[in-house]
């Protein structure tokens, strides 16, 4: 079972164990020249605590207006003070176990001692960074590490998140085949820049901002419809992501390979989409690992290779396809970033795998998960609201649909009448308010939800979680009156939205 909250005032969390429990703070050397006073002029932790309770108003005023207003309506608007591990702590000194994980972002967990020291290492050092005219260590000797997972490629290019990755192979791909068209899977989300939008299936996403590159969707695991875009000769590449993260949808046993030798076939190149997937979150270090015989050409990563600390993307390729975009030292900057290869993220990124391999998180990931699906699976046949149970290693989606009784089918007509995703996000709703865990709805208008927790959770999380969820479930189904109360607000909120022009 999971460990009572520590008590207001109380100390961070511990070291001891799988990482992030509730207790004492992981100790983290100090960096050289700690201690001494900060430089007059500027005092973050000073201007952290004058004005740190004006966030929501901040935000309203000057950045997104509509997330305070959406965090306020769904009651996420919650203030946490620290966080270490799988845990956030909130001023009263109660914790919040975090199966979201900042999107897959923080992998290692939240502050993890070996990423802390490394970039304490990397600012004391004070290297000279970013000269541009110089072939600095840390960007060859992450991706040597990282190229290491996949053999069959041979060089790798830095950028700061997963969206620039993709944008990076769309380029790569449409340079190295001469070839305009990129092919993309139905409901896939590769990012939301106008490249990566372009191959994104989700029209709420793309609405208002095209026209958008060529691209086609074809249906995840349809093998005819990928040989028909092909047939007409004018593609470039199709990007994939081998567990779709809106909805957790595994691609079809088979697919990837069957794909991959159609694409070589037609001369086309294969794009995995390994951004949230990656470095371990499936139970292999790449989720395309899990069928034999699939060597993509790209491959894009981010995430979780930051350490949660500084933004990183990397797409890994073939020597031909790097050849063919820098194929003269006219074109040595044709593709490039400005903060790519910076030395804090190389030794994040660093810092990350050794961790990955220390602890081993890929194999502890494919144990944990295995847990946590086998427990949630078993609660299926148990509970009408609960359809199914899917996905891979720590990245599992929890599907809800319609009930057979007629009592609880009116309540679940009700909220699919509002709005479709209401259900789902009822249920994320207690699980924060009530038992203090994080959870996200896997997409809009989806009932379902997606757990994406760090990889360093255990036993005792799993325990935590399928406890709040079976509490949940049984008030859903018995009536119980907050859930549902819940339920009839958002689904008032709803009605009352206008619809917005397509």
């Amino acid at each position: 079972m999971a460990e009572p909250p520590a008590p207001p005032g109380a100390p961070g969390p511990a070291a001891a164990g799988p990482r992030g429990g509730p207790g004492r703070p992981v100790p983290v050397s100090a960096p050289a020249g700690a201690g001494t006073a900060p430089p007059p002029g500027f005092d973050l932790r000073a201007l952290l605590a004058a004005r740190g309770g004006e966030r929501h108003e901040l935000h309203s005023r000057h950045l997104n207006p509509q997330l305070p207003r959406m965090l306020r309506t769904i009651g996420f608007d919650r203030v946490y003070e620290r966080a270490e591990g799988a845990y956030l702590w909130d001023a009263d000194g109660l914790d919040y176990l975090d199966m979201l994980a900042g999107f897959g972002v923080m992998g290692l967990g939240r502050h993890h001692p070996v990423v802390r020291r490394a970039l304490h290492d990397v600012l004391d050092a004070s290297l000279a960074d970013l000269t541009r005219f110089d072939c600095p260590p840390l960007p060859g000797l992450l991706a040597e590490r990282l190229l290491v997972h996949s053999p069959h490629l041979d060089r790798v290019f830095f950028g700061n998140s997963g969206t620039e990755a993709v944008e990076t192979a769309l380029k790569f791909a449409r340079c190295a085949t001469g070839r305009p068209r990129v092919l993309y899977c139905e409901h896939a989300f590769h990012g939301l820049t106008c490249g990566s939008l372009s191959v994104n299936g989700e029209d709420c996403f793309r609405d208002g901002f095209g026209p958008l590159l060529p691209d086609t969707a074809v249906p995840l695991g349809d093998l005819a419809a990928l040989e028909r875009e092909l047939a007409r000769g004018d593609v470039a590449a199709l990007v994939v992501e081998p567990i779709q993260g809106k909805g957790v949808h595994e691609a079809p046993p088979g697919f990837l390979r069957a794909a991959q030798e159609a694409l070589r076939r037609h001369g086309a190149l294969l794009v995995a989409d390994e951004v949230q997937t990656g470095l371990g979150r499936t139970g292999d270090f790449y989720a395309y690992q899990h069928e034999p015989g699939v060597e993509p050409d790209l491959i894009c990563v981010a995430k979780a290779l930051s350490g949660g600390s500084v933004p990183v993307g990397a797409t890994l390729g073939r020597d031909r396809i790097f050849r063919a975009v820098y194929s003269s030292m006219d074109r040595v900057l044709v593709h490039s970033a400005s903060f790519g290869g910076n030395a804090q993220a190389m030794a994040a990124g660093l810092a990350v795998l050794s961790v990955i391999e220390d602890e081993r998180l890929t194999e502890r990931a494919r144990t944990t998960g295995g847990l946590l699906r086998e427990r949630l699976a078993a609660l299926v046949d148990r509970y009408e609201f609960l359809h199914a149970v899917r996905g891979r290693g720590l990245m599992i989606g929890i599907e809800f649909g319609r009930p057979r009784s007629l009592g609880l089918r009116a309540r679940w007509s009700m909220l699919q009448a509002a709005r479709p995703g209401l259900f789902a996000q009822m249920v994320v709703a207690p699980l924060l308010h009530r038992h203090r865990i994080l959870t996200q709805v896997s997409g809009d208008r989806l009932e379902v939800i997606k757990l994406i927790p760090p990889l360093t959770i255990g036993e005792r999380e799993v325990d935590r979680f399928v406890t709040a969820f079976t509490a949940v479930m049984d008030d859903a189904h018995g009536g119980g009156g907050l859930i549902w109360e819940f339920g009839r607000t958002l689904a008032g909120q709803a009605l009352a939205q206008p619809r917005r022009p397509r």
